[in-house]
């Protein structure tokens, strides 16, 4: 979240989030990228059983449309992780540190679900950006 227009609180009387920002706000396009999933551009599914690199492979995806929509991971004020088991969170939070400035990190949120569009993906990471106009 490099830009000027965009910024980050933490509101009084509100515990200090963990590698996440409470409040994050801005001015420009807005920008929704659907959940992506660790398929590659084929459609086969890339790291089955392997956290890791399915979460490298959904961040991967992220970028690519990000930048269809002229932004990058410095734009992106909110992620949404669904994972299938909250022991995968390491995995994902690995994967998102290694693309955004984690000293401003975006809004996040986790939800652990029964199961995704195919039994074999573990998470799935849904983003929103702000674009400077």
């Amino acid at each position: 979240m490099s830009s000027d227009l965009i910024h980050v609180a933490a509101p009084d009387g509100v515990a200090p989030g963990n590698g996440y920002s409470h409040v994050v706000w801005g001015e420009g396009r807005f920008i929704a990228v659907s959940g992506q999933i660790a398929v590659d551009e084929h459609g086969a599914v890339v790291g089955e059983n392997d956290p890791a690199a399915q979460a490298r492979q959904v961040f991967e995806n992220l970028r690519r449309c990000l930048a269809e929509a002229g932004a990058t991971f410095d734009d992106v004020v909110k992620l949404t992780f669904f994972v299938t088991d909250f022991g995968f969170m390491q995995a994902v939070r690995d994967a998102r540190d290694a693309v955004i400035d984690t000293s401003r990190p975006p809004a996040s949120s986790a939800v652990q679900v029964a199961g995704l569009v195919r039994p074999e993906l573990l998470l799935e990471v849904e983003a929103f950006a702000i674009l400077r106009s």
